[in-house]
């Protein structure tokens, strides 16, 4: 980003924080796999900037909610093909980090202030991403979009230091 500090990280979940793939049973959506780590690198970065999810998946909302609540987190319902219209409703687009993967997601990419995708992201994606990670979407390609934001923008992680205390990370159970 070159002219505003980052203020909101806004990530596509499905394809990024998961596999992208839908299981379904004669029921209809079943399942949604996400994957590790995600969420204590999110934790991590949490302090730094506002971090907001979006999903343009109506019938597997239920699904995406119930795991990005269990995170503590917000999650919207936002058309694909909709999605830069309301980012540029709600936010200062300079000031936006976005994370996307998918067939639409480009448009969105190439205008905020700085834009990731994972490594199995759509061609267009990739192409215009500021940074595209090694793992792939829901095999902690979040996670390491998170370090590197750290890095980038913030202060660096440290895994020669200890565990932050102030944080609550997924590891750590209450007594």
């Amino acid at each position: 980003m070159k002219k505003n500090r980052p203020k909101i990280f806004i990530i596509d979940v499905d394809g990024v924080m998961t596999d992208g793939k839908f299981y379904y049973s004669e029921k209809g959506k079943v399942l949604k796999c996400f994957g590790p780590d995600d969420n204590d690198a999110l934790k991590l970065l949490n302090s730094h900037i506002a971090i907001q999810f979006v999903t343009g998946d109506k019938k597997g909302f239920k699904i995406t909610k119930k795991r990005i609540t269990d995170m503590k987190f917000k999650v919207k319902l936002v058309s694909t093909i909709k999605r830069l219209e309301w980012i540029k409703e709600n936010f200062n687009l300079s000031e936006v980090i976005y994370m996307g993967d998918g067939i639409f997601d480009h448009y969105t990419i190439k205008e905020v202030g700085y834009s990731i995708s994972p490594a199995n992201a759509d061609d267009n994606c990739k192409k215009y991403a500021n940074f595209i990670t090694k793992r792939n979407g829901g095999e902690r390609a979040v996670s390491e979009a998170c370090l590197h934001i750290l890095k980038k923008f913030f202060k660096p992680y440290s895994p020669n230091k200890n565990i932050p205390t102030n944080i609550k990370f997924s590891g750590g159970w209450d007594s």
